[in-house]
């Protein structure tokens, strides 16, 4: 005789972020690259797109990373951002409120994509929860009236 058993039963875990150095591996990668085509295609000179870019880039390496990995990747975007997105290309400057700026701004948008992702997780995981119990979470410490 055969007998279904459904694959799917059981508590799924919750998707476990990437390791930090693959996060800054990649927003190193990506943002060498995004940077090089955003100089090819628009030039040098176009900080505020550049930024833009760099900052959609860390939301979505947030996704996927710890939040203890925010601060090198915004930092890693950063530094591209700033030694290659403005002119001279290749040399690293610090004009204050600007770069203080674009520091939150990355950084935001990395966080931003860390704590969606998470919430993503929590609602995913509050759901299982839910319509494993029957459409509502039940306290474990719970008994009815009269036992």
């Amino acid at each position: 005789m055969i007998e279904w058993v459904s694959v799917g039963t059981g508590a799924r875990p919750v998707p476990r972020p990437a390791a930090t150095p693959l996060v800054w591996a990649a927003a190193s990668g990506g943002a060498l690259l995004l940077v090089a085509l955003l100089n090819v295609l628009v030039g040098p000179g176009r900080p505020s797109l550049a930024l833009t870019a760099l900052s959609l880039l860390a939301a979505l390496l947030g996704l996927r990373a710890h939040f203890a990995a925010a601060p090198g990747t915004a930092v890693l975007c950063w530094l591209f951002l700033n030694g290659f997105a403005i002119p001279p290309a290749g040399t690293l400057t610090w004009a204050g409120h600007r770069d203080t700026f674009w520091l939150f701004c990355l950084l935001a948008a990395t966080l931003l994509g860390t704590t969606l992702a998470r919430l993503r997780h929590a609602r995913a995981a509050y759901r299982r929860v839910t319509t494993a119990d029957g459409g509502t979470a039940q306290d474990p410490d719970h008994r009815p009236p009269g036992r």
